[in-house]
């Protein structure tokens, strides 16, 4: 699978007249070699793929990850380097690009340490960007690509029902968020043992639990706190981060209240699903991205609120990925696109959003996420 996709880049490089690419987005990594879990950045440790068009691949990592890297990459070349020894991570970049007439990197993705010193080998003419030729690529999904992503929402789908479950009047948040971690872990579990032989795969969830009750219900990216639910509340959980299966993403909101909700939440959170509905009802294969958008908006326009975010947004190996469903995005929707798609609605005291994801087939849609969103059903 790394081996055609590394290919498939090499040919679009020599399309696009670029002689070497250099790749420093850990997704981008991970989608073209299947190396992962390594020390970047964030530990001042650059990893670098450096993809030539007609040569095999060399990637360039910290000698304290060599193992995993010599487990893990599908490369021809693995240069490691120690932390102080010599020119570290420097070492092999400036024989890499000296014959380059073109050079592709990832400008919004490259550490500035590294930027500036391939500013310091390249000159600016001869620097061209790989991120339109990656985000082409990784659009439209593989057959493999989609049996993660509806593994990823079968996780996503046990982690709303156990969230679900946990809240209540007397629980603190965090209770919920033990809850929705436990349960994304084992069914994982159980995926990853009957379906993959990949022994090295974590099936343990991480990113902290997004979620908001009461007061703090207006915090978008609220994370699981100890404050204690009570009865009357509206609660929001969101596995946007935590929906990681197998290194495949996915986005999934519901809102939820304990016991009673007051009637004008209850309009709110009405407008909400029909922004969704709408943006559904005109998502299809040759629509544009910000078509879709432009329905979800109406219905929430049309109801009397400010014009909402994005409705959406590709996902996969990354959580972000191209197309955007949003106002300027003119790309045509493909069969094979995996979408997060949501409404939304926000108000100066309440806010509600549903969120799902779901495969883009040759007529329509299909649902990856499943959980109610009828007001009844959201009633705990």
């Amino acid at each position: 699978m790394f081996e055609r996709r590394l290919a498939r880049f090499q040919s679009h490089l020599t399309d696009a007249g670029v002689d070497v690419a250099l790749i420093t987005d850990d997704d981008n990594v991970y989608y073209l070699t299947g190396y992962y879990d390594y020390l970047h950045m964030e530990f001042g440790r650059p990893t670098i793929l450096v993809v030539p068009k007609d040569d095999e691949a060399l990637l360039i990592t910290p000698t304290i990850d060599l193992n995993s890297a010599q487990h893990a990459a599908r490369v021809g070349h693995i240069a490691a380097w120690n932390d102080g020894m010599g020119h570290e991570w420097r070492e092999e970049l400036p024989g890499a690009v000296k014959t380059a007439a073109k050079v592709a990197i990832e400008p919004d993705h490259m550490p500035p340490p590294v930027r500036a010193y391939v500013d310091d080998l390249v000159t600016a003419e001869r620097i061209t960007s790989a991120t339109p030729i990656l985000n082409a690529m990784r659009m439209i999904k593989t057959g493999n690509e989609l049996q993660l992503a509806r593994h990823a929402g079968e996780v996503a789908t046990a982690m709303m029902t156990a969230g679900r479950d946990a809240i209540g009047h007397g629980v603190p948040e965090y209770e919920v968020a033990i809850a929705t971690s436990q349960a994304g872990t084992r069914k994982a579990a159980a995926l990853l043992a009957a379906h993959y032989d990949d022994g090295d795969m974590s099936p343990n969830t991480h990113f902290l639990q997004i979620m908001a009750s009461g007061k703090d219900i207006v915090k978008t990216h609220h994370r699981a706190s100890t404050r204690i639910m009570k009865r009357g509340e509206p609660v929001f959980l969101c596995f946007c981060g935590m929906t990681n299966f197998h290194r495949f993403k996915l986005g999934f909101d519901r809102s939820f209240w304990i016991g009673d909700a007051p009637d004008d939440q209850i309009a709110v959170y009405e407008v909400a699903v029909a922004s969704q509905k709408a943006a559904l009802d005109a998502l299809r294969p040759g629509v544009t991205a910000e078509s879709v958008h432009a329905a979800y908006a109406e219905v929430i326009q049309g109801a009397g609120y400010e014009y909402p975010f994005r409705c959406g947004r590709a996902t996969g190996f990354s959580f972000l990925e191209a197309p955007q469903l949003v106002t300027g995005d003119s790309t045509v929707i493909q069969p094979g696109m995996v979408l997060a798609v949501d409404g939304s609605v926000s108000v100066e005291t309440y806010r509600a959003q549903v969120g799902d994801s779901f495969i883009i087939t040759e007529d329509g849609w299909e649902p990856l996420t499943h959980h109610p969103k009828s007001v009844e059903e959201v009633i705990l």
